[in-house]
């Protein structure tokens, strides 16, 4: 069934989810994404990659700072025969929300006749908010997920349209959020058709049964290496990518900070097995380091 769509996303979680529904022969009709930031030491200026993939895939973009009204009606009203009007409000069926960063508007929710899908990292209505798969690793969950909601106001609220659930094979949250992006993609796929044929009747959330999760700051990534072995590795585990785990160690009576680059846990243990200090290149860790 071929839909006109529009997607909203940012990062590589949002590239994953693209690039299932471009596989299954779905391409949406424009992208919604945050504007290029500064990015590294060198404070560059950096496209988010769902700009990188639109563009490789030939796909219409925007990048507004707000969700207000001049982007409402750069999305729903364009003027007859231009090139925007595919998007007119109205034949954009739906709306797609993958890891986008912004909460939709209800006006915007509203300008799709069959209303706004989001895919969730998580077995909904656990882990609602911002750092679902982190959050996940931190607890040790044992199954993990990704729930398509249909969107209402609220963050991570809108009854639920389907879910997949795996075993948790503690991954670290790079290599689950690209499992999560797959699978997400894959159900979102198969999700978009049935949902259009009235197929799918949404089943509310046991709000009772929520729980959620806040944004990650940089100070997370601290650990204790006199603290819970197993809590530290989730927590290096949880933490891959940004922040990063780390530690600070005495030496020559200054604090130096130790970023964890790799790690295992076998019988009880941890071992940290190479780090990056402050200021310098990798090199292999050991307690006398």
């Amino acid at each position: 069934m071929k839909t006109d769509f529009a997607f909203f996303g940012t990062d590589n979680f949002s590239v994953g989810v693209l690039d299932e529904l471009k596989k299954a022969g779905l391409l949406p009709k424009i992208i919604i994404t945050s504007p290029d930031k500064p990015k590294g030491r060198g404070l560059k200026i950096t496209p988010p990659p769902v700009k990188l993939w639109a563009i490789e895939n030939k796909i219409d973009f925007l990048q507004p700072e707000k969700l207000d009204e001049k982007f409402n009606l750069e999305i729903g009203n364009c003027p007859p025969a231009s090139p925007c009007e595919a998007r007119r409000a109205g034949k954009l069926e739906i709306g797609v929300v993958a890891s986008y960063g912004k909460i939709l508007p209800a006006k915007i929710l509203a300008s799709f006749p069959k209303g706004a899908l989001n895919v969730h990292p998580s077995l909904l209505p656990k882990y609602r908010g911002a750092s679902p798969i982190q959050a996940q690793i931190l607890n040790d969950e044992k199954k993990v997920g990704i729930t398509i909601i249909l969107m209402d106001e609220k963050m991570d609220n809108g009854p639920i349209l389907a879910s997949l659930e795996f075993p948790n094979e503690i991954l670290d949250s790079i290599k689950l959020s690209e499992k999560l992006a797959t699978e997400g993609g894959k159900l979102l796929a198969e999700t978009i058709p049935k949902w259009l044929a009235g197929e799918i009747k949404p089943i509310p959330q046991d709000n009772s049964q929520a729980t959620f999760c806040q944004k990650i700051t940089k100070e997370d990534g601290l650990i204790d290496l006199n603290g819970d072995s197993r809590q530290n590795f989730l927590k290096i585990q949880a933490f891959a990518g940004w922040p990063g785990a780390y530690f600070f160690v005495e030496q020559n009576g200054k604090k130096i900070r130790m970023k964890i680059t790799k790690a295992s846990f076998s019988d009880g243990k941890l071992k940290i097995e190479s780090v990056i200090p402050e200021g310098k290149k990798e090199v292999y860790y050991n307690s006398k380091n």
